[in-house]
């Protein structure tokens, strides 16, 4: 019988063959590979976390310059659900704040969020356990975030009527609404384009900028 000659494995296959070998060799290759690749970034790894974002590329995030009111602008996509309306509850020794969540239809804008509960909350409430002391008839004229906080311009009906319980009640009415988003953020009042400096016939003066812990120092309801 004749003897077939022996068959040379070609250099491609020896090759692959060898790199199955080493991979089977495990953590000494696994090392080697490793150690030349580039580590994940936060970005991505956060990312990548995220439940629906597998296999989309991730995107570099930018840095937001507003340091001062980091959660106030841009606003995050959970807004709706942290944004508040601020109403009156009377009892027998003072007046305390009562908050009720509102959902609003928006893009995630923080001016347009803001705003609208502002609106909301100068039309007046329906339910009979929310009172309110801002006077009928007073407007939003303008609000604007800024880095310095949120500048809120407001018609001069909201100056007229009633003693300092009705203009401290008004006063923290507005603020704590527009602060809903984040409660640290100063605020800035302003009637018909003029900085508020009093409120009232009694003269509620007011040092701006106005923040919720100022307030409660200095008007305590």
């Amino acid at each position: 019988m004749q003897q077939q000659p022996r068959r040379s494995i070609p250099p491609g296959i020896l090759a692959a063959f060898s790199a199955i070998v080493l991979a089977t060799g495990g953590a000494t290759a696994w090392w080697a590979w490793s150690s030349h690749t580039p580590p994940l970034t936060n970005a991505t790894r956060i990312q990548s976390s995220q439940p629906g974002n597998e296999g989309k590329p991730s995107t570099p995030s930018s840095s937001n310059s507003n340091t001062q009111n980091p959660s106030v602008n841009p606003v995050p996509t959970t807004a709706e659900k942290n944004l508040q309306i601020y109403w009156l509850k009377p009892s027998d020794t003072a007046v305390q704040l009562a908050p009720r969540p509102v959902k609003v239809s928006s893009s995630g804008d923080a001016n347009a969020l803001l705003e609208t509960a502002i609106q909301q909350l100068l039309v007046g409430s329906t339910a009979p356990e929310e009172t309110t002391t801002i006077p009928a008839g007073t407007k939003l004229r303008s609000l604007s975030i800024k880095t310095d906080g949120i500048h809120i311009d407001l018609s001069k009906e909201f100056t007229r009527g009633g003693g300092s319980t009705s203009m401290m009640g008004r006063l923290a009415q507005v603020l704590y609404t527009a602060t809903s988003l984040n409660p640290s953020t100063a605020v800035w009042f302003s009637i018909e384009g003029k900085s508020l400096e009093t409120l009232g016939g009694e003269g509620l003066v007011l040092e701006q900028p106005l923040t919720r812990q100022k307030f409660e120092q200095d008007f305590p309801m």
